[in-house]
C-alpha cells in the first residue's frame, strides 16, 4: 500500500481530540491526586465530579490512541518529513513511539491504581505523567521547529485533511 499524501479528517480529528483530553487529564488532576492520598490514608473521599471525569478522560484517551493505531496500520500515515540528519528523524520516531506508549500505558496504569488499589500502578502513573508531559513538550516544539524555522509547512497535515 502506498503512503498516503496526507492525514484523513478522521486522524486529525483523533489527533485533536487526544490533545484536548491530555490537557485536561493534566489541568483537572488535583481532584483525583487528593482522592488518592486520602484513600492512602484510609479515608474516603468527598464525591467531586473531576474524579470520574478524569478516569473517563483516560479511558478516551486509551480508546482513540489504539483507534489512531488501527488507521495508522490500516490506511497509512504520510511519510515523515525529510530535515536532513538521520539522527533527528529517528529521534522523531522514537518520539511518537513513545507518545503512543505513553498514551496506553497512562490509563492502564491509572485503571489498575485506582480500581485495583495497587500503588506501584500509581508510581509508576506519576512517572509517566513527567515522561507524557516531556515528550508534548517535545512534539509541539519540534513542530513549531517544524513551522518557523524549516517552514516546510508540516503543521498544515494536522490541519487540511487529504482524503
Amino acid at each position: 500500500m502506498p503512503a498516503p499524501k496526507g492525514y484523513s479528517a478522521r486522524q486529525i480529528r483523533l489527533h485533536w481530540i487526544v490533545t484536548v483530553l491530555i490537557v485536561l487529564q493534566f489541568v483537572l488532576h488535583e481532584p483525583i491526586a487528593e482522592a488518592w492520598d486520602l484513600i492512602e490514608d484510609g479515608q474516603i473521599p468527598a464525591f467531586n465530579w473531576l474524579i470520574p471525569a478524569h478516569v473517563i478522560g483516560g479511558v478516551l484517551v486509551l480508546i482513540f490512541a489504539l483507534w489512531r493505531l488501527v488507521l495508522r496500520q490500516s490506511r497509512g500515515v504520510p511519510p515523515a518529513p525529510q530535515v536532513g540528519s538521520a539522527a533527528l528523524e529517528r529521534a522523531a520516531h522514537l518520539g511518537h513511539i513513545g507518545l503512543y506508549a505513553l498514551m496506553i500505558l497512562m490509563p492502564l496504569s491509572g485503571l489498575a491504581a485506582w480500581f485495583g488499589g495497587i500503588d506501584a500502578a500509581a508510581e509508576a502513573h506519576e512517572v509517566m505523567k513527567v515522561a507524557l508531559l516531556a515528550l508534548v513538550g517535545l512534539h509541539v516544539l519540534a513542530a513549531l521547529w517544524h513551522q518557523f524555522w524549516l517552514k516546510d509547512g508540516l503543521l498544515l497535515r494536522m490541519k487540511r485533511p487529504a482524503d
